[in-house]
């Protein structure tokens, strides 16, 4: 727990230490990458399956057919999302990103189908989080609304207070949307 861990930063400074402390990270990405792979493989056994019963199967085809599962779990892979004091990261299949959530300057909400938050530190770090991710884990939503009044209080975040209220705003409805239903009264 209390080890310390450098990051790659993308700032003039080189790496940076991560400072030590609690962690928390998305409960649910073990589910949503077994989904990913399931789907995938349930694709590529229904072509198999396809091909071989029109006797159509051969090694190229058995190849494009494996290719394009392949690419439907590249497309569903979740980004794993975690979270320490002043730091969260994002790592994707072959990207990770990194963003000092203690010195943040923006928090905006990008344009686009799938509905992102979009967090950018002091140095140029960038994150793009589903905001679901922090409405499921209460833990890093906890960390990370402790981080924002640390930026909010030093002066370095400028933009952004609205979207954190609002999801913020969210959560809270959320919450009180699960304890009526576990309480019988919803």
């Amino acid at each position: 727990m209390g080890r310390r861990f450098t990051l790659a930063s993308t700032g003039a400074q080189g790496t940076r230490a991560a400072p030590p402390g609690p962690f928390a990270q998305d409960i649910h990405w073990v589910g949503e990458m077994r989904s990913a792979l399931g789907v995938a493989l349930l694709l590529l056994a229904a072509l198999f399956a396809m091909d071989a019963g029109f006797g159509e199967l051969d090694v190229a085809r058995g190849a494009l057919w494996t290719g394009l599962a392949g690419l439907l779990f590249t497309v569903l892979h979740p980004p794993r999302v975690s979270v320490r004091p002043g730091v969260l990261i994002t790592r994707g299949l072959l990207v990770t990103s990194t963003v000092r959530t203690d010195s943040l300057v923006s928090v905006r909400w990008s344009d686009g189908v799938a509905q992102r938050m979009v967090l950018q530190d002091k140095e140029g770090g960038q994150v793009e989080i589903d905001p679901t991710v922090m409405i499921r884990n209460p833990a890093m939503w906890h960390r990370l609304d402790t981080d924002t009044r640390t930026s909010v209080r030093r002066g370095t975040l400028l933009h952004g207070t609205t979207a954190l209220r609002q999801l913020a705003q969210r959560i809270d409805r959320e919450t009180a949307h699960t304890v009526f239903k576990a309480s019988g009264l919803r």
